[in-house]
């Protein structure tokens, strides 16, 4: 054991610092991509949330349009100019979905109904606009809203089938 002798230790902790240096620049990477994940998940459920609200905006088109032809000759889209205000009138309101119609026959005498493959000669139309709104998110505060044209067809300029 003479051989060996006492060697002074000069590396003072260098290990140590390089160590540390290392955990604090690992852990700054870590937390810059589970936040850039949460922006992701958000951005994610948002892309959902349209499209679950879009979803049923378009059902409840379809309802309110089925709705209205299923009441025949009584349904509001034979409901003339006169009997429409200019800020039209809701015809539905369910949950957090509106929808307001407009008359867009200007004047006195219907539209001629747009061009279809059985095009009646004598028939008119009373051109009718539903939009349809409806609120989603957290606390409803974004809006998706469909515009949908309805041509009714009418026997004559007075209301009926």
């Amino acid at each position: 054991m003479a051989h060996l002798k006492n060697i002074p230790n000069k590396q003072r902790g260098v290990v140590l610092i390089t160590a540390l240096i290392m955990v604090i620049a690992v852990t700054g990477i870590a937390v810059t991509l589970m936040s850039s994940s949460t922006i992701d998940i958000k951005i994610t459920n948002a892309a959902q949330e349209r499209e679950v609200a879009e979803n049923e905006l378009i059902g409840e088109v379809q309802r309110i349009i089925a709705d209205e032809v299923s009441k025949g000759a009584a349904n509001q889209f034979f409901l003339t100019p006169d009997e429409v205000t200019d800020s039209g009138i809701e015809i539905a309101n369910r949950n957090d979905m509106t929808s307001n119609m407009v008359n867009l026959n200007n004047g006195m005498l219907d539209l001629k109904c747009p061009r279809r493959f059985n095009f009646t000669t004598g028939i008119s139309c009373n051109m009718v606009q539903v939009s349809t709104t409806i609120d989603y998110g957290s606390k409803s505060k974004h809006q998706i809203t469909i515009v949908t044209g309805v041509a009714q067809e009418m026997a004559s300029i007075s209301k009926g089938i």
